[in-house]
């Protein structure tokens, strides 16, 4: 049997897979969130420094604000994304739970009735004959 999936989970993967910019995003955020982001800005970095210019702090620093504002675009990309994905699934759960709720005060309703049509039934059957008009009981003489 395969692996259930969240409807707005699959959803949520068609929607991204057809959207170039959401998939550059992704690919963008997933690599900064990384260690190999942090081993490549520190050896870049640090050949800037010694090797690239006699000065290398005020370039250095213009460079990496830069690269700041751009990769906390990136993250804000994420959070929106991650913020929309959890509303779709609250309220597809939420839909989901009414559903069941409704479904289950059907059944308890059935239930109810179902038991008190077999109360009713069994206390008819056992009630003793004399109560119907004309009718006599056997006597026991001994």
């Amino acid at each position: 049997m395969g692996r259930l999936t969240h409807p707005v989970v699959v959803a949520f993967h068609e929607m991204r897979r057809h959207d170039l910019q959401l998939r550059v995003a992704d690919a963008i955020t997933s690599f900064a969130g990384s260690m190999n982001f942090v081993y490549l800005h520190a050896a870049i970095f640090i050949a800037w420094m010694v090797f690239a210019e006699s000065t290398p702090w005020p370039a250095l620093t213009l460079v990496v604000s830069l690269e700041a504002i751009f990769l906390s675009t990136f993250v804000l990309i994420g959070q929106n994304r991650q913020a929309a994905f959890q509303l779709a699934k609250a309220d597809h759960d939420f839909v989901q739970q009414e559903l069941e709720l409704q479904t289950n005060t059907d059944l308890t309703r059935a239930i109810h009735v179902m038991t008190t049509e077999l109360h009713r039934r069994a206390t008819t059957d056992t009630e003793p004959a004399q109560t119907h008009p004309g009718a006599t009981t056997p006597r026991s003489d001994t």
